[in-house]
């Protein structure tokens, strides 16, 4: 592969899934880490990434509120819309962070009247402009990266607290190895998330199915709803009926 192609792959491969390992990209790329080490610091150069300790972040997951330019920002509305519909007048809600869940948090209905926990600062903030809303921040250590609390003490509050509906985010998703992340502190958080909620809707735009990273959040029956932007009707869905509702 192309020097030019890998830069294409890397740069995709990090809008997606907002945080890529240098280890798994020289086995998708299938070329050393010296040389991914090189794409990356490239790429941060050219101010296409963010380089972090061990990989790479999407800039427009880092700075949310800074970038005009999200990736496939209108698919992320278009969840955002459609996970919208699921909440209803008084429900206590529990959501993670991410570009998606940023766009969640700004259709909330001025009018709507419920409870939103959340762990990240930044869909808080968000929120706190419905005047109706009562915000609660799940404290824990802020991870500078994903800019979300996590740690012990973010899974302690979790276990602490009962809501109607969660909404997650997720890095890898298949129809026969479920929801997948890449790293363990995260996976905790997930999973005490999960613990915590009455029902689970994961939202992720169409071009993340099928998809695995390499820790297992959840199986698939585990969720309520899968929110995508695609059509329910979207053949893409088709091994997924029948696991899950799909809205």
């Amino acid at each position: 592969m192309l020097k030019k192609e890998r830069h294409a792959f890397i740069v995709r491969q990090i809008n997606l899934h907002n945080k890529v390992l240098s280890s798994d990209l020289g086995l998708q790329l299938q070329v050393s880490e010296d040389t991914v080490r090189r794409d990356l610091n490239e790429l941060s150069e050219g101010g296409k990434i963010m380089k972090v300790h061990g990989g790479a972040l999407s800039k427009s997951f880092h700075f949310p509120y800074g970038l005009k330019d999200v990736y496939a920002q209108d698919s992320k509305k278009e969840v955002a819309r459609k996970a919208i519909s699921l909440i209803s007048e008084g429900m206590t809600v529990l959501t993670g962070g991410g570009t998606t869940m940023l766009e969640m948090a700004r259709l909330v209905p001025d009018e709507l009247e419920a409870t939103f926990f959340t762990i990240s600062p930044l869909v808080a903030l968000e929120l706190s402009e419905k005047k109706l809303l009562t915000v609660i921040l799940i404290g824990g250590t802020l991870n500078k990266n994903a800019q979300v609390n996590m740690g012990a003490k973010t899974v302690a509050d979790l276990s602490e607290i009962g809501v109607d509906l969660c909404f997650l985010g997720t890095n890898g998703i298949d129809h026969n190895e479920g929801i997948t992340d890449s790293e363990w502190e995260v996976l905790q958080v997930k999973k005490a998330m999960i613990k915590a909620s009455a029902r689970i809707a994961i939202m992720c735009i169409g071009e993340k199915l099928n998809s695995v990273k390499k820790m297992k959040v959840c199986s698939l029956n585990t969720i309520d709803y899968l929110v995508t932007d695609l059509t329910p009707t979207d053949s893409r869905l088709e091994l997924y009926r029948g696991r899950t509702k799909i809205i």
